[in-house]
C-alpha cells in the first residue's frame, strides 16, 4: 500500500528545479513580474499538448513576439495587430485564429479585472467551489470566439488538465512551482490529470476509473489529500518526471517505490 512516507521521499528527491526542463513552466522563471508570470504561465500551459520538444519550441516563439512584458503587450495591442504578428501561425491544431481569439481573452480579462488572479478568485468567492470557479474561469477564456483546442468546453466534464497545471504554477510555491498567487490555497487544487498523470495514478491505486475527465482528477486529488490535505498537488510534479524525462521511466518509479516499501518494512521490524 502506498505510504505517505514514499510519497514524501520522491518528492524530496525529484521535486527540484533542475528537473523542469524539458517542461513549459521554465518559461515562468524568465520573467520578474508576478503579472507577467501569471500572463505567461497560462499561455505556456494552454498550449502544453503533444510532443513537448515541439511545446517547447511554439512557446518560445509566442513569447519571443510578446516581448519583454507580455502582459503589457496584450493589453496594449488590437486584434489586427495580433493578427499579422501571428500570420501563418500553426501548432498541431491550433491556428492563428485561435490564438488571437484566446490573446484577446486573455486581454479581455485583464482590462476587467486587472490580474488573471482577480478574475479567478471572484469565480471563486462567487461559487464556494474550486471545480465551479475552474469552469467558470475557462468559460471566460472561451468567450471571445473559438479557443477549443487550447481551452476545452468545461460543461463536457473535460478534466481541463491545462488549466489545472496553470493554477498549480500560479498558487503552489516550493522549488518547482514559482507561486506567484498569494490569495488560492493550495488545498483546494486539483491534479492536472492527463494520459501520461492518469496511468500513475492507477498504478498507484489512487484511482481505478478508466476515464481520465474532471471526475477522476477529483477522485485522484482526494486521494492525495490524504497524505497531504493542505496541498494535494504536492506530489504532481515529481511523479510525471518518470515518463516525461527521457533519464526517467515509470519502471523505474515502480522500483523506487517498491524499494522505499522495502526500507519502511524492515525499519518497523526493527
Amino acid at each position: 500500500m502506498l505510504s505517505k512516507q514514499q510519497l514524501d521521499a520522491i518528492y524530496s528527491k525529484y521535486n527540484k528545479y533542475c528537473l523542469i526542463s524539458p517542461d513549459p513552466l521554465q518559461f515562468v522563471y524568465k520573467y520578474k513580474n508576478n503579472e507577467d508570470r501569471e500572463t505567461v504561465a497560462l499561455i505556456a500551459a494552454c498550449f502544453a499538448y503533444g510532443n513537448v520538444k515541439q511545446i517547447i519550441k511554439t512557446a518560445d516563439k509566442i513569447l519571443a513576439i510578446l516581448g519583454p512584458s507580455p502582459k503589457e503587450f496584450i493589453l496594449k495591442t488590437d486584434r489586427t495587430v495580433l493578427s499579422k504578428a501571428f500570420a501563418g501561425f500553426k501548432y498541431r491544431f491550433t491556428d492563428e485564429n485561435e490564438l488571437v481569439n484566446f490573446l484577446l481573452s486573455i486581454q479581455k480579462i485583464l482590462k476587467e479585472y486587472g490580474s488573471l488572479q482577480s478574475a479567478f478568485c471572484e469565480e471563486y468567492s462567487k461559487n464556494k467551489d474550486y471545480v465551479a470557479a475552474l469552469r467558470a474561469f475557462a468559460a471566460k477564456l472561451r468567450n471571445n470566439g473559438k479557443v477549443d483546442t487550447l481551452v476545452p468546453d468545461p460543461s463536457k466534464g473535460s478534466a481541463l488538465k491545462r488549466l489545472n497545471l496553470f493554477l498549480r504554477w500560479c498558487a503552489r510555491h516550493d522549488e518547482v512551482d514559482p507561486g506567484c498567487w498569494d490569495k488560492v490555497p493550495a488545498s483546494c487544487l486539483i491534479v492536472p490529470l492527463d494520459v501520461h498523470m492518469h496511468r500513475v495514478a492507477k498504478m498507484l491505486g489512487l484511482t481505478k476509473r478508466n476515464q481520465a475527465n474532471m471526475k477522476t482528477a477529483v477522485e485522484i486529488s482526494q486521494n492525495f489529500a490524504a497524505f497531504c490535505p493542505q496541498d494535494p498537488v504536492r506530489y504532481d510534479f515529481s511523479l510525471t518526471r518518470f515518463g516525461i524525462r527521457p533519464d526517467m521511466s515509470e519502471d523505474e518509479l515502480l522500483e523506487k517505490l517498491e524499494t522505499l516499501k522495502k526500507n519502511e518494512e524492515i525499519c518497523k521490524k526493527n
